[in-house]
């Protein structure tokens, strides 16, 4: 497996200079919540903030290996939101999918903006699908794969677990939408088991290795990397693991970030 981290575990705005230091720790990938690169992630950034991102990111030696934290500056997108919400939100994804491709990434994990509320659980699959499937279709040239990141019941109220997941991926049947899975919301849903898995294989293309609060890995003692991380060999996945870490000081983020390595390089490699 390749490691990566999110850049939600360094200085807002401000990380570009030390992107060589994250790569020095042995990560080769950095994974973009845009909003913690640009201050405007839609229709103010321009093309040469984006072209500098990359080759800020390249002249490390890491890559870009997609988005995610998609609508954090964007509360007001909504997936089940009313007309004018929903065509906004799928304007600023298909905007997503093409930074992710000018950046050199792949993935975009949607986590944020998809509450149902009072939507009737078969109306927002429904909603989900053909907004799914208009969005893949939008973007099927760029190059780039969109997940429903499945969340625990306290971040979600659609789409958790990845079963959910999975059935959206099947009825909007485009090869530009796959599955993630996140570490904590495995534990939070009851889906660390092998099972759940081996009904990923194939389809899998993210993980995102993370604690509650998006501590450092494994600081909690709550979330069994090891087990996951075996889980994830036993079916063959050899894609990127990032750490979705938080800055937590602003003096140390860079030993929190060799913390974790540690922690993925230990446990994301071997069988359960």
């Amino acid at each position: 497996m390749k490691y990566a981290i999110s850049n939600i575990a360094l200085p807002a705005y401000d990380h570009a200079r030390l992107l060589t230091d994250i790569a020095a720790i042995g990560y080769t990938g950095i994974e973009v919540a845009p909003s913690r690169a640009w201050d405007d992630t839609w229709h103010g950034l321009t093309n040469t903030q984006v072209a500098d991102y990359r080759k800020a990111v390249e002249h490390a030696g890491l890559e870009v290996v997609g988005l995610h934290s998609l609508v954090f500056d964007h509360p007001e997108l909504q997936l089940f939101g009313d007309a004018d919400s929903a065509r906004a939100t799928l304007d600023f994804m298909a905007h997503l999918s093409g930074l992710c491709r000018d950046l050199g990434g792949r993935t975009l994990i949607w986590g944020g903006g998809r509450r149902r509320g009072d939507v009737p659980s078969d109306d927002a699959f429904a909603r989900a699908v053909e907004f799914m499937g208009t969005l893949c279709a939008r973007t099927s040239d760029h190059g780039t794969v969109f997940c429903f990141e499945p969340l625990g019941p306290k971040d979600s109220d659609f789409v958790n677990g990845l079963s959910e997941a999975r059935a959206i991926t099947d009825a909007v049947g485009r090869p530009n939408l796959k599955l993630q899975i996140d570490a904590k919301a495995l534990v939070e849903n009851g889906e660390v088991d092998q099972d759940v898995f081996d009904a990923a294989r194939g389809q899998l293309v993210h993980v995102h290795a993370n604690e509650p609060g998006l501590d450092v890995l494994g600081r909690s003692g709550t979330i069994d990397h090891a087990r996951i991380g075996g889980m994830l060999m036993n079916i063959g996945y050899q894609g990127y693991v990032s750490a979705e870490q938080r800055m937590l000081s602003e003096s140390d983020f860079m030993n929190d970030a060799r913390e974790s390595f540690d922690t993925l390089q230990q446990h994301y490699r071997g069988r359960a």
